[in-house]
């Protein structure tokens, strides 16, 4: 018994030396240290453990970024033309569409087309860029579509301005082009339109084909549980 008691006091005493040389700024000894020291991979480093020894890799073939809708006209002669002819702004024309539209049109745009769209931006004017048409070039004959299609894939010295802009912002800026090209025409000045609830999103075929399914998925599990209910009753 006294052996025992000696034992257990012994074993107390060592427990607190080992106890009292512990640092407070450090943990103790780690039975998993992977479990509390996890690598930080760099993402465009090398390292042997992935495939091709790179951290970043590709996302996978026909994913698509949250939030992002995929646009249908190709960058080509033929798929600018067809977007020219085809492609039409689904925003309204609301007084803060226009407003947002001038906005982003004075970040994005002013610099090389002008405040007013006559092609005497800044850049212009000091001559670092030449030869930047007015929105009212008969020549040129812009509609929606090829303004759009122009701000997402570029035209000769002008870069897409996809990845700087939503595709709402995208149409917002169009908005307010053509209001420049019709003032630039002497045109009536273009009446608004009623305000919309529904967003851009609801106005993509395959988001309302989505919003059609969904809801016809809730309907059916509505009415399922309501048997299930009387059933039960």
């Amino acid at each position: 018994m006294k052996n025992l008691f000696y034992k257990t006091i012994v074993l107390f005493l060592i427990g607190g030396v080992v106890m009292s040389c512990a640092d407070s700024d450090e943990p103790n000894y780690q039975y998993m240290p992977d479990m509390y020291k996890p690598i930080g991979y760099e993402t465009y480093g090398e390292y042997d453990i992935f495939v091709n020894g790179q951290e970043a890799k590709l996302p996978v073939e026909g994913t698509i970024p949250r939030g992002w809708m995929p646009y249908d006209y190709e960058n080509t002669p033929e798929g600018m033309a067809n977007a020219k002819a085809n492609l039409n702004n689904p925003l309204p024309y609301t007084e803060d569409n226009l407003n947002e539209g001038k906005q982003l049109y004075t970040i994005y745009c002013a610099v090389c087309h002008g405040d007013n769209g006559d092609g005497k931006g800044i850049l212009a004017e000091r001559e670092k860029i030449l030869g930047i048409p007015s929105y009212d070039d008969a020549g040129r004959a812009i509609t929606e579509g090829s303004v759009y299609h122009v701000v997402y894939y570029g035209l000769n010295s002008m870069g897409s301005y996809a990845a700087q802009t939503s595709e709402e912002e995208r149409w917002k800026i169009t908005h307010y082009v053509m209001n420049l090209k019709n003032e630039l025409e002497g045109g009536e000045e273009i009446p608004f339109e009623e305000e919309k609830e529904a967003s851009i999103a609801e106005t993509n075929p395959v988001e309302v084909e989505r919003a059609q399914q969904n809801a016809e998925e809730s309907q059916g599990e509505g009415a399922a549980q309501t048997l299930d209910e009387e059933n039960n009753n």
